[in-house]
């Protein structure tokens, strides 16, 4: 059935493509974008601005800046590199100008591979808390921001949920912002593992895949939450919905087969088979971008 068949995306820049004609104009809704020839970087800044353009575009009022790499899956380290310090920028933007206590935490299940860009950010992060709680923040070299990170695990792990576990621990820490990794799901597979999504306004775990956690907000938490995802699964309905509709040149065409697709397929979601090695390079792309951001 059409109503079982639902795209599912947690880009920002991909609720606005939704909209068919790259030029309509969404009251409430901003759009910025930058291009780096240069340096192959692309990037397009949303500005949800008013309730109106929350509704519409389904996400909550707040800044989305996603960075377009179109070789962030290859080993160029000089690249990554320069993606790390575009990164750094968005984040230092974000967090302000204020030297601040921040606490980073890596969503996601180390033990499933396409969902352990969190897990394994953490562990390639400089964490400094405890050296300033030892020596003082003169141990610290310049203005760097104390850093603590936590990856909580998924509820089948731990009995609880990750809201639960943070808000302990922010409860306990008193960071000043946080700082949340995790792995999205893209409307398209040219984004897969290819594309950074920075916002201002925390984040719904497993939203993208249907499995929806309770959210992680300023709101929630009381302090300022940055999130920070890489899309690395899509849907498989969209694969087929997609590749189909290139050969079906009529809407009427199109309609019967949105309404033919398997409403199995809206379970299923697919991740390049290398998904091992991009994580690893990926994850350590994004934990130079927030060393350097935070040093």
């Amino acid at each position: 059935m059409l109503g079982d068949f639902n795209v599912r995306t947690d880009l920002a820049l991909e609720a606005k493509e939704s909209f068919g004609e790259e030029d309509v104009k969404i009251r409430g809704v901003r759009i910025e974008e930058e291009t780096d020839e240069e340096r192959e970087i692309y990037t397009t800044v949303v500005r949800i601005e008013t309730e109106n353009g929350a509704r519409t575009m389904g996400k909550p009022v707040g800044t989305y800046i996603t960075l377009e790499a179109p070789n962030m899956s290859s080993e160029d380290e000089n690249y990554h590199r320069e993606i790390s310090e575009v990164l750094a920028g968005h984040l230092r933007q974000l967090l302000g100008e204020e030297e601040k206590t921040v606490l980073v935490v890596g969503l996601g299940n180390r033990e499933v591979t396409p969902d352990a860009l969190g897990p394994q950010v953490v562990g390639n992060l400089r964490v400094t808390r405890h050296i300033v709680k030892e020596y003082g923040r003169a141990s610290l070299e310049g203005s760097a921001h104390p850093v603590s990170a936590i990856v909580p695990g998924v509820m089948a792990q731990t009995g609880m949920e990750t809201l639960e576990i943070i808000r302990g621990v922010v409860r306990e820490t008193a960071p000043q912002a946080v700082v949340v990794v995790d792995a999205l799901a893209a409307r398209s597979t040219r984004r897969l593992n290819r594309t950074i999504q920075i916002t201002d306004t925390g984040i719904n775990p497993g939203s993208g895949v249907g499995n929806h956690r309770n959210g992680i907000n300023e709101e929630v938490l009381g302090v300022p939450v940055i999130a920070i995802g890489v899309p690395t699964v899509v849907d498989a309905a969209t694969i087929v919905n997609d590749t189909m509709e290139h050969l079906i040149d009529t809407k009427e065409r199109r309609q019967s087969l949105r309404e033919q697709i398997s409403p199995q397929l809206n379970t299923m979601f697919v991740t390049p088979k290398d998904i091992d090695e991009t994580i690893k390079r990926v994850s350590y792309t994004i934990s130079e971008g927030l060393n350097i951001a935070l040093s």
